[in-house]
């Protein structure tokens, strides 16, 4: 069977879920929607942070519940508000898929490898084949061989298609001062034998490498790049427990670590975001990021001006998986000033809606700002002297007593 034959048994305007982050099988989707389209056939592209390249033209719908730069300014997107926990239910329930379109490994012992992006990707083939749906794959042979929940049977493909593409690398991310500083405070507060959960970017990456000394960690995450692999070069983690991720992003080296490596176990977002789960994990440690903190210990990490810019992801999940583990902690990293909007990012009240709340402690280049077991007046009075710029602390402190979290005679933290 063709791609072309393939399509044609498609329901009328079928969804497609295709593998999103940065593992996208760019070839067969451009295959696919060159076939789409010259049929004049609309269909709806589902993809988990699509980014840019995915088809956005008229008959396509863009839909997502965590939305990438792809998708972002689209006016054809489709935004639905799942954590990242729940999606693999949504996919079941309400977003159920007519096609799945994967970037896999080519075949081994009448298996395919998921590689670097497993996410919901498990429950999007189980929902699709329940359906009578079809799934093809893009099978390269520079895709990493990862195993666990990685591995897919052949005989749940319907067509293989084959390009080497090549796998995108993450950007090497530079390390200014301030965020140098609030890693090294994240990274004060990890002790031996704790359990990371930790994305990309400058802090989580300053953090991480700033645990060099640690012994006995483990990952239990989301994602990891090549902090994780600083880490277990440096002797930290703990031999004994592999690094259990559902998705990763990094350099070449990365890829070339994770390659038929056993310390390397990739699992489904069902197990690797399930707040019972996370639960179990000694002393867990989850750090996470936010556009916006209010004097209320809320975040909003997902939206700008009311618009969406990415969505709840795991965040919710991980915070409370974190502050149900023994000895866990949920921790908030994040720079005070926001610097391209030229704004704080401690602010009396979000205007936006939530998307977390109520964390161990919000930490900034300017210090630690206890959060969790705090009244709500010592909450606000630390996330003003602790975590806030001192050029917008006046003003506050002036909103706390207006909100009645500080008492009138208040004075403003140095």
């Amino acid at each position: 069977m063709d791609l072309t034959t393939l399509l044609s048994d498609l329901p009328k305007n079928p969804r497609v879920v295709v593998t999103g982050n940065h593992a996208t099988p760019w070839y067969a989707l451009g295959l696919l929607d060159e076939a789409m389209t010259s049929a004049g056939r609309p269909y709806k592209l589902w993809a988990l942070n699509g980014q840019k390249g995915l088809p956005d033209h008229e008959g396509v719908i863009l839909e997502s519940c965590f939305v990438g730069a792809g998708q972002r300014k689209s006016p054809r997107l489709r935004y639905v508000p799942a954590r990242l926990s729940l999606v693999p239910l949504v996919l079941k329930t309400t977003l159920v898929p007519d096609l799945v379109l994967l970037h896999t490994t080519k075949p081994r012992n009448g298996q395919v490898s998921l590689g670097v992006e497993v996410n919901v990707l498990p429950a999007a083939i189980e929902a699709c084949k329940a359906r009578g749906g079809k799934v093809v794959v893009q099978a390269n042979d520079n895709v990493p061989w990862t195993t666990g929940d990685a591995l897919l049977d052949l005989d749940q493909v319907d067509l293989v298609i084959e390009a080497d593409d090549a796998v995108p690398l993450a950007p090497e991310i530079p390390l200014d001062d301030e965020s140098r500083l609030i890693g090294g405070l994240v990274a004060a507060r990890v002790t031996d034998g704790s359990t990371l959960q930790a994305g990309i970017g400058a802090v989580p990456d300053a953090a991480l490498r700033g645990l060099a000394d640690r012994r006995g960690l483990r990952v239990w995450t989301e994602m990891f790049s090549d902090s994780v692999l600083a880490l277990e070069k440096a002797g930290a983690l703990d031999p004994d427990v592999p690094v259990q991720a559902s998705f990763l992003f990094g350099s070449a080296e990365l890829l070339d670590w994770v390659d038929d490596n056993p310390r390397v176990h990739m699992i489904r977002t069902e197990t690797s975001n399930d707040p019972g789960l996370i639960s179990k994990n000694p002393k867990m440690v989850s750090v996470n990021t936010a556009l916006q903190v209010d004097l209320f210990g809320q975040a909003n990490a997902s939206r700008l001006s009311t618009r969406i810019h990415s969505g709840f992801g795991g965040q919710t999940d991980f915070i409370v998986g974190a502050l149900h583990s023994p000895g866990g902690q949920a921790l908030l990293a994040l720079k005070s000033w926001h610097p391209k909007a030229h704004v704080s990012t401690i602010v009396p009240l979000v205007d936006e809606p939530v998307t977390s709340f109520q964390v161990s402690a919000v930490i900034t280049e300017n210090g630690v700002a206890e959060v969790f077991g705090r009244s709500q007046n010592q909450q606000a009075w630390n996330l003003i002297a602790h975590a806030a710029h001192p050029k917008v602390r006046e003003e506050l402190t002036e909103e706390a007593i207006a909100l009645g979290l500080l008492p009138a005679d208040s004075p403003v933290p140095n």
